[in-house]
C-alpha cells in the first residue's frame, strides 16, 4: 500500500515514494471545490437550476438530481473488462438513456458519475476554459499541487502504479480521471477543509451531507452520508471522516480527513488487488494513530 500522513498540516515521516497512481472518484472531490470556487466567483448559485435541466449544482454535486449512472450497463463493464475503447459520451448517453430523471430531483439519492459529467461540463462552459484549464487554475495551483493531471489515453495509465489497468482507457471516466502522487491527494484535502480555497460558508455547505443509512459491512462507516463532493460520516470513536473513495480496474484509492479539537489528521492511501473497505479501513487506523500521537 501507498500512503501519505499529514497531521496538522505538517507531512509525517517516512516521506511516501512520490510515484504517481489513478485518483479514480478521489477527482470528483476536485471537481467540486472546482465548481463551487464559481459559486464563490458569482459565477453561479448553489441553488440556481442548471440551464436546460430540472436541477440545480447543489442536487447534482450531492448526488440527488436523479440520475442514473453508466455503471448500472452490464455491457459497461464487459467492454472495460474486455480492454476496448470507451464509447463516446453520446454513446453512452444513448445506451442509458441519461438524460432522464429516475426521480424528481432533491427528493432521493443515487450515485451518479453522469451527475459528474454534467459538472465538468459545466465549469468549462462558465470559465470558457477546457476541464483540466479550469481545475488547475481553480483548484489545484492555488492549493500548492503542482504534479497533478488528467489522464487521457492509455498509455498515461499505464505510466502509473495502477495494478492491472494496462489496457484500461480512461476515456471510460466520463467526468474525467485525475492521475498524481499519493501525497498531492492527501495535501489536496488537507488544504481545502482547512479553508485554504473556499469561504467558511462554502465549506459548510460542503460537509452539510444527505445521511444514507446506518453502517455498512466490511467498511468503517457508522452513519455514512454524502455532502457536495464528499463521502462523509461518523465512525468509532465519534470522529467525523471526510474524503472519497474511488476504485477502478484493480486499485483503490482512499482520501480521508479527521479533527479532534485541535488537532487534524489527513491520509491518502493506495492499493492494488484490495477492497474500498480495506483501504478505508487502513487509512482510518493511520488517522487515528496520529490523533493519539498528538493528543
Amino acid at each position: 500500500m501507498l500512503s501519505s500522513l499529514i497531521a496538522n498540516g505538517q507531512p509525517q515521516p517516512p516521506a511516501p515514494l512520490e510515484l504517481v497512481v489513478p485518483w479514480w472518484s478521489f477527482t470528483k472531490t476536485v471537481l467540486a471545490a472546482t465548481a463551487l470556487s464559481l459559486v464563490q466567483d458569482r459565477l453561479i448559485g448553489l441553488d440556481d437550476p442548471i440551464p436546460d435541466q430540472p436541477f440545480t449544482l447543489r442536487q447534482l454535486l450531492r448526488h440527488e438530481a436523479g440520475l442514473a449512472d453508466y455503471g448500472e450497463l452490464a455491457e459497461y463493464h464487459v467492454a472495460v473488462a474486455n480492454g476496448e475503447p470507451a464509447w463516446s459520451p453520446e454513446e453512452m448517453m444513448r445506451r442509458l438513456d441519461g438524460a432522464r430523471v429516475r426521480y424528481n430531483p432533491g427528493t432521493n439519492w443515487r450515485y451518479s458519475n453522469v451527475g459528474y459529467l454534467l459538472i465538468g461540463r459545466l465549469i468549462e462552459r462558465l470559465t470558457d476554459l477546457t476541464l483540466e484549464e479550469a481545475v488547475i487554475q481553480r483548484a489545484l495551483t492555488p492549493l500548492g499541487l503542482s504534479d497533478v493531471r488528467f489522464a487521457k489515453t492509455p498509455a498515461d495509465v499505464q505510466s502509473t502504479h495502477s495494478g492491472s489497468t494496462s489496457n484500461y482507457d480512461p476515456a471510460w471516466v466520463y467526468h474525467g480521471l485525475l492521475i498524481g502522487p499519493v501525497s498531492q491527494a492527501a495535501l489536496f484535502l488537507d488544504r481545502l477543509l482547512d479553508g485554504a480555497l473556499l469561504s467558511s460558508d462554502l465549506l459548510q455547505a460542503m460537509q452539510t451531507v444527505r445521511t444514507l443509512g446506518g453502517p455498512i459491512a466490511g467498511r468503517p462507516w457508522i452513519t455514512p452520508g454524502y455532502g457536495l463532493g464528499l463521502m462523509q460520516g461518523s465512525i468509532d470513536g465519534g470522529y467525523s471522516l471526510s474524503g472519497h473513495t474511488g476504485c477502478g480496474p484493480g486499485s483503490v484509492m482512499a482520501v480521508y480527513r479527521v479533527c479532534d479539537g485541535g488537532t487534524s489528521a489527513c491520509c491518502a492511501a493506495f492499493e492494488t488487488g484490495a477492497s474500498e473497505g480495506a483501504v478505508e479501513a487502513r487509512v482510518v487506523e493511520q488517522l487515528l494513530q496520529a490523533l493519539r500521537d498528538r493528543a
